[in-house]
């Protein structure tokens, strides 16, 4: 884990692609897209069906060694409409044991509507929300344009692309939008297991993140924050 200043607060950047905040003791992940495997399967295209089990073990251990008592899911919690149908007995079960851990909270997705987040909600736990402001930060799938306060979201599953010394260096990341005049805002990595990503300095997450002053790529590596800017803005002469 490792420190990001975030606004009046700090937060930590775990490999595992979750953000953990220690004053509120809540775990934040990204984009599970649960039953990934099940849905590629329905369309004839057979992965091994082991997605759900371990996307969901990866959470239990960052809940383990982070200590938090609550988990915030990002939304696109399931990978389709029909994701928590289809969850099998042993994932649900590790859901279950997740939810009657900690608080648990599903934020929906464009993936998974609010009936499918109801449905695993009354299956495996868990309390059910478009979006929600906790400590003075807006939780959200999809980061608004011009918002003006604090913001976690997920939605882009940005990704860093960059070559260093002839080496090309591709790994998921956060993406963090600040400004001078309001509080930072930040786009966090997928954790789901099959989740792929799209570059981390794509307009469109530019977009989703206007206005700002500068954009930067975030991520831990090796106990150390590594960050590479991607945009700022122009400063025109007076």
């Amino acid at each position: 884990m490792v420190p990001l200043s975030f606004g009046d607060t700090e937060l930590l950047l775990r490999s595992d692609r979750s953000v953990y905040w220690p004053r509120e003791r809540t775990l934040f992940v990204a984009d599970l897209h649960l039953e990934k495997a099940s849905f590629f399967a329905s369309h004839g295209q057979h992965l091994p069906p082991y997605d759900s089990r371990e996307t969901l073990e990866r959470v239990g251990v960052a809940v383990r060694e982070t200590g938090a008592q609550r988990v915030v899911t990002l939304g696109d919690n399931f990978h389709d409409a029909q994701g928590a149908a289809r969850l099998e007995d042993v994932a649900c079960d590790m859901l279950r044991a997740l939810t009657s851990h900690v608080e648990w909270i599903w934020i929906t997705g464009n993936h998974d509507g609010p009936a499918d987040a109801a449905g695993a909600a009354t299956q495996c736990g868990g309390t059910l929300h478009e979006e929600l402001e906790i400590g003075g930060i807006m939780c959200r799938h999809e980061a608004q344009p011009g918002e003006s306060r604090a913001e976690l979201s997920g939605h882009w599953h940005p990704k860093l692309d960059v070559t260093i010394r002839g080496r090309r260096i591709r790994r998921a990341c956060a993406v963090v939008a600040r400004r001078d005049d309001a509080p930072p805002r930040m786009v966090l990595p997928a954790f789901g297991a099959l989740t792929g990503g799209m570059d981390a300095g794509h307009e469109a997450i530019r977009r989703s993140l206007a206005p700002a002053d500068r954009i930067e790529a975030a991520c831990a590596v090796r106990d150390r924050l590594v960050r590479f800017p991607l945009w700022q803005a122009q400063r025109r002469a007076a």
